[in-house]
């Protein structure tokens, strides 16, 4: 994507808090100021009123994929932009949003008398992939603010960014971070997708897999390692990694 001109990116939201991009407005790095001499935001609702519907080099999709009459708007997106990026647990892999996909009284627990009204109404929530082609992911909640830099910076030089496709301990070996297991404690490192570089079991936090899973996760050694070092009871070691990867799990179906 090597050009001359600036390139045109825009942010688009579906279902989800935002506050992905709310954490790229609080980007002031040098390096991601930099970015903007290369780069020309023409949509970002958080910080901007103007649209548009001209072709697009870049857009990136928070949010999941939640209702069917959203597949529309998703595929004009997808027509637009050369690049399509989902990024945030909700765009990458529904994130929190799929935990109602397990469940099928949510709406009555969460809104209560309110829980009929028509703008509540969604399906199973799914990752924007689901709908339409995405070239790129970004994972986390929220997205990893570095990532983003290095991702576009990737991109604008013509290179293929790298997405991490391993657990979350390598980075905490990396870090020389003592594992959280051997402090009595809990944690999902073990499936979760790496990027972040491990800060959570780094401050004393057990990971809890808010970037989803990596390719190839181990659920059931997960759910035996959560009971006999994690002391989970054997009901919360079953359901523990769901929060953050209930559309990735193996019963999500």
């Amino acid at each position: 994507m090597s050009t001359k001109r600036k390139v045109r990116v825009a942010f688009f939201d579906f279902a989800c808090c935002e506050g992905c991009q709310v954490e790229l407005t609080n980007l002031s790095d040098p390096i991601f100021v930099g970015l903007l001499d290369h780069i020309e935001f023409v949509e970002f609702r958080e910080v901007m009123k103007e649209r548009t519907t001209a072709p697009i080099d870049i857009a990136f999709v928070e949010g999941s994929f939640t209702r069917e009459s959203d597949r529309a708007r998703l595929e004009e997106i997808r027509k637009r932009a050369s690049i399509v990026i989902a990024y945030g647990a909700c765009a990458a892999t529904a994130g929190i949003n799929a935990m109602k996909n397990h469940t099928t009284d949510y709406k009555a627990f969460v809104y209560g008398k309110d829980a009929e009204m028509s703008h509540l109404d969604s399906q199973k929530a799914l990752p924007v992939s689901a709908a339409i082609k995405v070239d790129y992911a970004l994972h986390g909640c929220p997205m990893d603010r570095a990532e983003f830099v290095r991702v576009v910076s990737h991109l604008l030089h013509g290179k293929e960014p790298v997405i991490p496709n391993y657990p979350v301990c390598v980075e905490c070996k990396m870090r020389e971070t003592v594992c959280r297991y051997d402090l009595n404690d809990h944690c999902l490192g073990l499936v979760a997708r790496a990027g972040c570089g491990a800060p959570c079991p780094a401050d004393g936090i057990p990971c809890e897999a808010c970037r989803g899973f990596w390719d190839h996760p181990n659920e059931e050694a997960l759910e035996e390692v959560l009971k006999s070092k994690g002391g989970l009871p054997p009901e919360r070691a079953k359901d523990k990694s769901r929060i953050f990867t209930s559309a990735l799990r193996r019963d999500a179906q």
